[in-house]
């Protein structure tokens, strides 16, 4: 791309006066035109004749590294098993001592636990947020909340 092309230049304001210009042809804008012109007719792409085939290509891998590695953390966590329910809610418990808002996924890293049986566990004790700052998060009910009084005492 030439150097005419890479800024844009914006003009604001009323007109108060109009004015008719031209432009004072001169060999050095004539020779400017000449290579816009020829900078626009250029194709974009340009089909080349190689002399020689190309042997620099790259040879499949059967199996990348970084998959590897994600097959073998998920051998060694295994499958998820389901822990006994009050295990669970201590768990939970202590997460949102932390914090007040989970994703589920991060629940479900917190507490190693299938992502269903985690759900009917959080529909009991927690309310999932569908829309505001917090969309899509989990905070626990207001019966089980800790904090609650804290923040009135507070005020």
């Amino acid at each position: 791309m030439s150097d005419y092309c890479k800024y844009k230049i914006a003009l604001e304001g009323v007109v108060v006066q109009r004015a008719e210009c031209r432009p004072a042809v001169s060999e050095s804008y004539m020779r400017l035109k000449r290579l816009q012109i020829e900078e626009s007719s250029k194709p974009v792409r340009l089909s080349q004749q190689l002399q020689s085939p190309v042997t620099n290509n790259y040879k499949p891998v059967a199996n990348h590294t970084y998959n590897l590695e994600y097959e073998r953390k998920k051998k060694e966590e295994g499958k998820r098993a389901r822990a006994d329910k009050q295990q669970v809610l201590d768990m939970l418990f202590s997460a949102f001592e932390k914090h007040q808002y989970y994703n589920i996924k991060d629940l479900v890293d917190i507490t190693k636990q299938p992502v269903i049986y985690l759900k009917e566990i959080l529909r009991d004790i927690g309310i999932y947020n569908v829309k505001g700052t917090h969309k899509n998060t989990w905070e626990l009910k207001p019966e089980y909340r800790h904090y609650q009084g804290e923040e009135k005492t507070d005020e």
